[in-house]
């Protein structure tokens, strides 16, 4: 068994993939590389190909039919041999000094016969043109360097694990049970979200680990084509708000109040990208978004969201959208994110 299996979605992936891979070869024998070739029309299978060739022992091409960045991360685990499991995106890479430090970590708790559901790190919002890239850390948010739980944790504001700071134990993923919709983008936050009442014990190492790359016009997370797919946002948003009973939670109050705040802001981006499309049809959209929640969650869920974090971009007032809008712009500036 491998130490840690990590799959790297591709499609059309021939210009960057090459160089997600050659930081991951780092770990050495103890990773696993899947490289899911996605149905790319490109030359992304035969450098996958050349890859496995080369380091057959650590290096895996897997060639499927096109389904989506969900159903390749869903095809990677499914391939998994690892006992922990991640996924890096083939325009994004990882520190190699920090791959090293997170697998000896790793290491130490296999050999110690200890075994932890989420080890967490720091990711970099690695953006084109800025100079000071934005680090997303969480040393004021969980203790660090030793195993904890989710009544330890102080979540603010802001601070959000996503796909790229979490490497969760396969098991875990297996257990609950999710599966992530095809052709769906932002599927990345239902990865992050359906599996944490399975999460009991955690591990935070304060290494800048992940560099998430933005600045290509045709990416995922550019706001123009944000806005173009406002509707699989919407998809994701009602998958996460069907997926948990958030309700059955309260008896943990930590891990509700976290899940309850991510639930929360992914209904308050969802609204933002209706309220940047403008249209009638978007407004609608809106509606129905909410009207969702109310009909799928017990009352005191939807309150939570509806009057609280969530519900910050329902301002009843003249120009009320224009200030949404407004603070949206700020925090994009501060936090140089899309």
């Amino acid at each position: 068994m491998k130490l840690l299996s990590i799959a790297i979605p591709c499609y059309n992936s021939q210009d960057y993939m090459r160089h997600a891979i050659e930081t991951l070869l780092a770990g050495g024998e103890d990773v696993e590389i899947l490289v899911v070739n996605d149905g790319s029309k490109d030359k992304t299978a035969d450098i996958a190909a050349e890859y496995q060739q080369k380091y057959p022992t650590i290096v895996r091409a897997i060639n499927k039919e096109n389904g989506g960045h969900g159903d390749a991360v869903m095809t990677g685990l499914k391939n998994a041999t690892g006992l922990y499991f991640k996924v890096v995106d083939s325009d994004d890479w990882v520190d190699e000094e920090c791959l090293k430090r997170v697998l000896a970590q790793l290491r130490a708790f296999t050999e110690q016969k200890e075994e932890i559901d989420m080890l967490i790190c720091n990711y970099v919002y690695d953006k084109v043109g800025v100079k000071h890239k934005h680090v997303m850390q969480y040393r004021h948010a969980v203790p660090q360097n030793r195993v904890f739980d989710w009544n330890e944790t102080r979540f603010k504001i802001g601070e959000y694990l996503l796909m790229h700071s979490v490497i969760y134990r396969t098991q875990v993923l297996r257990d609950c049970g999710m599966v992530l919709p095809k052709h769906t983008f932002y599927v990345d936050n239902i990865f992050v979200y359906q599996p944490l009442p399975y999460v009991k014990s955690m591990y935070y190492m304060d290494l800048d680990l992940y560099r998430y790359f933005i600045g290509r016009s045709d990416q995922s997370v550019n706001e123009s084509v944000m806005v173009k797919r406002v509707d699989q946002q919407l998809r994701v948003t009602r998958h996460m708000i069907a997926c948990q009973d958030l309700d059955a939670l309260k008896n943990e109050k930590r891990l509700r109040a976290y899940m309850l705040h991510y639930l929360s802001t992914m209904m308050a981006v969802s609204d933002i990208f209706l309220l940047l499309d403008g249209s009638a049809e978007a407004q609608a959209k809106k509606a129905d978004l909410w009207k969702y929640l109310k009909e799928n969650t017990k009352p005191d869920v939807y309150r939570a969201i509806r009057y609280g974090f969530g519900g910050i971009t329902n301002l009843n007032f003249p120009k009320g959208d224009t200030i949404v809008v407004g603070c949206y712009r700020i925090a994009q500036k501060i936090f140089k994110f899309n």
